[in-house]
């Protein structure tokens, strides 16, 4: 069996935590089975060249990280990665902030990458590479003459080519992606968008309906939704639920349902629409004034980036004005909390929450929506509802789905959550359950990488759904 490297802007080095994040969840188990290496950055910034790889050895996995530059970050990172491709990935552009030094900042970061990184490799190893951080890095190993299998996945949206094409130097930047042998999407729409901009804007010839050749060499597309440890994720929940912390919260209500919503504080999670649907939820059914809270778990992210500064003013403005507008004494409407909590916690609190309010206005996938469902109580589950414009919505379809654009459309999707019978809520959920279990995290990493070593040859699609390879 090859030895699988992996390669991400951050690395999940064990460190005894029990808070690793999904990617780390997903990928420890095939690099743990086949040995292997995860390369990335290490976080540090210096005002020098950085030093040599530093690697931590542990299970048979090799953790590499190398250091950056205080240039190279502020360009690759704060810059391309974070005001240019964040927004424009999630149909943004009026928030895109392009310059060509960026541009050069985030080559050259990945170029740096493949110099140290085409010195750990051997012949047989397969490749995986992760997200729209490393979108060159498949072009810079095979200009050095890397002829391994090379594998990318893509884990926010991919737009249509009409929103695609307002990148300067956009026919650059995604032609580098054909350097991959494969390149895997969570939903179709994205893997469709990536395909006609192939077809349309590069003119590839296309072999079937999802491969193309390009340059003498075959680039397969392919969907591959993120799923959750689904059953280990409810057995945690229903450990949490009764963890002093979640009693604690519980008893503070007073009886009132709980609504929970956790996000990180980015602008394309759509908290302050959010925030204007539940004002607009407790005007136009006041007999929940007093009743129900909302919890809002957001802890703050890319401190210092302007548009995320404007982000936190916003919210935090929105939630003193419904406050102010409608609390009482006895009684505060919104919950506005910046900490960040552990999976345990979280999950005791989704489980204890009669309706998870989970609204981008564009995802990827959000594993919230998820985790969510698979921490209720089958005997009393509670309701999610859901932006149509998460990746998580093609799943999770027994969901309240609804536009976050739409103030009033979410509100009277609060109502009804809150209102739902027993018998109702309980087929929504066993609805959703059956599909995650169908889709479990454990099984996302070989789907990928049996497709990469062993490619679809004929004419048909490319697309793992959930259930696919049980």
């Amino acid at each position: 069996m090859s030895r699988l490297v992996v390669v991400s802007n951050r690395v999940g080095i064990p460190d005894g935590s029990a808070r690793a994040g999904g990617l780390e969840v997903a990928i420890r188990p095939a690099l743990r089975k086949r040995g292997g290496i995860w390369f990335g950055w290490s976080g540090k910034v210096t005002d020098h060249a950085p030093g040599p790889a530093r690697t931590v050895r542990h299970d048979k996995v090799d953790y590499v990280t190398v250091g950056l530059r205080k240039d190279d970050y502020e360009e690759f990172y704060n810059g391309f990665a974070n005001r240019v491709l964040w927004p424009i990935l999630h149909y943004r552009l009026g928030l895109a902030e392009f310059t060509r030094r960026d541009l050069s900042g985030y080559i050259r970061v990945n170029e740096f990458f493949a110099e140290h990184l085409q010195n750990l490799l051997k012949p047989d190893d397969v490749l995986w590479v992760h997200d729209y951080h490393m979108i060159p890095l498949g072009l810079a190993l095979r200009e050095r003459g890397c002829r391994n299998s090379i594998g990318f996945f893509i884990h926010v949206p991919f737009p249509p080519p009409e929103v695609l094409t307002a990148l300067p130097n956009h026919e650059r930047l995604v032609a580098a992606l054909c350097h991959y042998d494969l390149v895997g999407f969570q939903t179709e729409t994205d893997a469709n968008n990536f395909s006609r901009y192939l077809a349309d804007e590069l003119n590839l010839r296309r072999l079937g309906c999802d491969r193309f050749l390009f340059d003498g060499r075959v680039v397969q597309v392919g969907v591959f939704p993120v799923g959750i440890e689904t059953d280990a994720f409810a057995k945690l929940a229903r450990r949490s639920v009764e963890s002093t912390f979640v009693r604690e919260v519980s008893e503070s209500l007073a009886g009132r349902a709980m609504i929970i919503g956790v996000d990180r504080l980015d602008y394309t999670k759509g908290i302050p629409e959010r925030l204007d649907a539940f004002e607009r939820f407790l005007t136009v059914f006041p007999e929940w004034q007093g009743n129900v809270t909302y919890l809002q778990i957001t802890p703050r992210s890319r401190a210092g980036i302007p548009e995320y500064d404007e982000m936190a003013r916003r919210v935090g403005e929105a939630v003193g004005r419904i406050n102010g507008g409608f609390g009482e004494a006895s009684w505060t409407p919104v919950r506005y909390i910046n900490k960040a909590h552990s999976r345990g916690a979280l999950s005791g609190l989704y489980r204890a929450a009669r309706a998870g309010l989970v609204t981008p206005l564009r995802d990827g996938m959000n594993l919230v929506a998820k985790e969510y469902v698979a921490a209720q109580n089958p005997d009393d589950p509670g309701v999610l509802i859901l932006s149509r414009f998460a990746g998580a919505a093609r799943e999770c379809r027994a969901a309240l789905l609804v536009n976050p654009y739409d103030p009033e459309g979410v509100a009277i999707a609060i109502n009804r959550a809150l209102s739902m019978t027993l018998e109702e809520r309980r087929q929504r959920y066993a609805a959703t359950y059956k599909v995650l279990l169908e889709n479990d995290l454990g099984q996302w990493a070989e789907r990928f990488l049996g497709m990469l070593e062993h490619p679809v040859v004929d004419a048909g699609p490319i697309v793992v759904r959930a259930g696919a390879g049980r």
